[in-house]
C-alpha cells in the first residue's frame, strides 16, 4: 500500500502545469518555482503577482466547478495544451490549499463556457443564474412535462426595441432579478409560455412574452433547431446579449453569442 508521500508524489509526478486555485502569498512563493512544471494561478484576481495567472469570472464555491472552469479557462487563454497533464491545488475545506488532485487536459470537452462567462457583457453572475434556472427547467420539466424556454440576457434596452409584447408583461413596474429564489419560481412557471425573457446586465428581469423580431439570414444556426433557436441566434446577431435556450425537443440547453451556437449542455449530466 502506498504511504502518503508515495500518493502525493504519484499526483505530482510528470505533470505539465500545476494550477493552483485561490492560494495565499505564502503558498504560492513556496509552489512558484516547482521544477518541471508550469505553475499556473486560477483566480478571480492575481493578489499575488503570478507571471501566469487565469482569471475565474465567479468565485465558485463548489471546487469542482472551480477546476472545470479553470482548467478551461486555462486552455482558452493558451495556457495549456490538450493532452497535458495537469496538477491541480484548491482549498477544499478552509480557506487556504489543502487539496491536490491530477487530471488531463481534454479539448473535447472544451464547451465554450468559459468565454461565455468571461467576455460577455452581462455580468457574469446573471448568466450563472440564468444557466441554473434552464438546467433546473430541463431536469424537471413543467409539472413533469418537457418544456422550452428562451432567456436573453443583457443589451436589454436594445433587445426590447428589437422585440414586441406577445401579452402582459408581469415585470413592467417590478424590480425584481434573476438569482432571487421565488423569482426563479416565477420564471419557471411562466416559462411555459409564448416568448422570450429580457434580463439586464445587472440581472434585473425587464420583461417576459418578447416576440424577437429580427430575421434569421446570416445566422450560424445547425440544421434541425428550431424558431427559438433562431430567434436567439439573431437577438445576439443584431445586440450585444447572450441567448440561452432550453429546447423542448431534445431537452438541451444551448447558447448563442454574436449570432452563433458556442454551447450546449444536457442538464442531466451538469
Amino acid at each position: 500500500m502506498a504511504r502518503p508521500p508515495e500518493l502525493l508524489e504519484d499526483v505530482l509526478d510528470g505533470i505539465d502545469a500545476l494550477l493552483v486555485f485561490s492560494p495565499s502569498g505564502a503558498y504560492y512563493d513556496r509552489v512558484k518555482d516547482v521544477e518541471g512544471a508550469d505553475v499556473v494561478v486560477v483566480a478571480t484576481e492575481n493578489s499575488v503577482g503570478a507571471d501566469t495567472f487565469v482569471e475565474l469570472p465567479l468565485a465558485f464555491e463548489d471546487v469542482k466547478e472551480r477546476i472545470r472552469f479553470g482548467i478551461e479557462g486555462a486552455l482558452t487563454e493558451g495556457v495549456v495544451d490538450d493532452g497535458d497533464e495537469l496538477g491541480c491545488a484548491a482549498p477544499l475545506f478552509g480557506d487556504d490549499v489543502d487539496m491536490v488532485a491530477r487530471t488531463k487536459v481534454d479539448e473535447s470537452r472544451h464547451s465554450g463556457i468559459y468565454d461565455l462567462f468571461a467576455n460577455s457583457r452581462a455580468e457574469p453572475s446573471v448568466i450563472r443564474d440564468v444557466f441554473e434556472v434552464a438546467i433546473e427547467l430541463g431536469k424537471k420539466g413543467q409539472k413533469g412535462k418537457p418544456v422550452g424556454a428562451l432567456f436573453v440576457v443583457g443589451d436589454a434596452g436594445k433587445v426590447m426595441n428589437k422585440s414586441r409584447p406577445l401579452s402582459y408583461n408581469p415585470f413592467e413596474k417590478s424590480h425584481v432579478h434573476v438569482g432571487d429564489p421565488i423569482v426563479n419560481v416565477m420564471l419557471k412557471e411562466f416559462s411555459r409560455l409564448d416568448g422570450a425573457f429580457v434580463i439586464s446586465d445587472s440581472g434585473k428581469i425587464v420583461s417576459a412574452y418578447r416576440y424577437l423580431e429580427p430575421g434569421a439570414e446570416g445566422t450560424d444556426i445547425p440544421k434541425g433547431l428550431g424558431a427559438r433557436h433562431m430567434a436567439a441566434g439573431a437577438i445576439t446577431r443584431d445586440t450585444t446579449a447572450v441567448a440561452i435556450v432550453l429546447s423542448e425537443s431534445d431537452g438541451l440547453v444551448r447558447a448563442f453569442k454574436s449570432g452563433e451556437l458556442v454551447l450546449e449542455l444536457d442538464p442531466e449530466e451538469y
